[in-house]
């Protein structure tokens, strides 16, 4: 089921998804018991306050309490995220435009480093902005979009130098309870307002063979709207 949620998302395609969207803010979820507490969606926000944008998602747990192990390898290591799929264009954070979907993802993995500049990030949560496409090989239905060989396409300064359409801000990231906050200064996402979004909690794997697909969305633990239907919307703060 995951599986087809993801990848009938990306089908759908950013404008005509994004569009029939309701305008409904925040994105709540019931508890749902099958799911790990630490991941079980209670409600997601985007909202804009001063001169920042906050993305927030509170589950029934306490957040980012459950981690990957450790592999002790690259090849086939796991991934956990808690991720704001939105409508913002991949162009609006320094990629090339339309290559994807563009969402924020705030992760942790114990077998290997991906901040900017060869920073280490391996032992802490950390966020990311990350390109999505459908790929049916991956378990969840959407992979984070590999860089051919030899291609160069746009990236942002803090491009973390993987083959992946990736980066590494150095956003501030919160843990409070049951909640993870990231906060963004407007001027780095000046069309956040009005932006569609959802809420997911995932994992990924890197490919055991580290061939393409790179990095998988392989299991989908939980989607906030529970069809991935962007219903969200950023509005200013109360």
């Amino acid at each position: 089921m995951t599986c087809r949620l993801w990848a009938g998302a990306a089908l759908a395609g950013t404008v005509s998804l994004w569009a029939t969207a309701g305008l409904s803010h925040p994105v709540k979820a019931q508890p749902a018991e099958p799911v790990q507490a630490a991941f079980d969606i209670i409600e997601t926000t985007i909202v804009t306050k001063g001169d920042k944008a906050i993305f927030t998602t509170r589950v029934r747990g306490k957040a980012g309490s459950e981690k990957p192990a450790a592999t002790g390898k690259f090849e086939g290591s796991d991934v956990y995220a808690y991720v704001w799929p939105t409508s913002l264009n991949s162009g609006d954070v320094g990629f090339d435009r339309d290559q994807g979907i563009l969402a924020l993802a705030v992760t942790f993995h114990p077998d290997f480093d991906d901040a900017a500049y060869g920073a280490k990030n391996r032992d802490v949560w950390h966020p990311h902005w990350v390109v999505l496409a459908k790929d049916d090989a991956c378990g969840g239905g959407l992979k984070v979009i590999d860089i051919p060989q030899g291609a160069r396409p746009k990236v942002p300064k803090t491009w973390p130098g993987v083959p992946l359409l990736i980066d590494s801000p150095d956003y501030a990231t919160r843990f409070t309870g049951e909640a993870v906050d990231v906060e963004i200064p407007l001027a780095l996402i000046s069309g956040i307002a009005g932006a569609k979004f959802d809420g997911v909690t995932a994992g990924l794997k890197v490919n055991g063979n580290l061939h393409a697909p790179l990095l998988c969305v392989s299991n989908v633990f939980k989607v906030a709207s529970g069809d991935l239907s962007l219903p969200g919307t950023v509005v200013p703060a109360k």
